[in-house]
């Protein structure tokens, strides 16, 4: 499995941050324009899911004989790049939370 470089997975985090999370507040912005962490956490798996879908249809059409190759390889590199900063955050908030469980009380 080859890796992720840093500029890469830095382009990939602004792109996912600009489609998942909440624009910043505006001056006299109410609490209920704020989404939980959860919500962020969901939506980046599901744009995640949809990428890898994109890829999955844009190979059958191309198999098929229809599909452009550009645009095939493209879904294919942009599922990849999804999946492989979606399981780099995870290991973030895994190791996130193993440091959390080692603190002592």
């Amino acid at each position: 499995m080859s890796t992720i470089s840093a500029p890469a997975a830095s382009a990939a985090y602004r792109a996912a941050a600009r489609t998942v999370l909440p624009a910043a507040p505006t001056a006299g912005g109410s609490a209920e324009q704020h989404d939980n962490f959860a919500d962020a956490v969901a939506r980046a798996l599901q744009s995640t899911v949809r990428a890898g879908r994109d890829a999955d249809r844009k190979s059958a059409t191309a198999i098929a004989g229809d599909g452009d190759i550009t645009e095939l390889a493209l879904a294919v590199t942009k599922a990849e790049l999804a999946l492989q900063t979606t399981v780099a955050v995870r290991d973030r908030l895994v190791a996130a939370y193993q440091d959390v469980m080692r603190m002592p009380i």
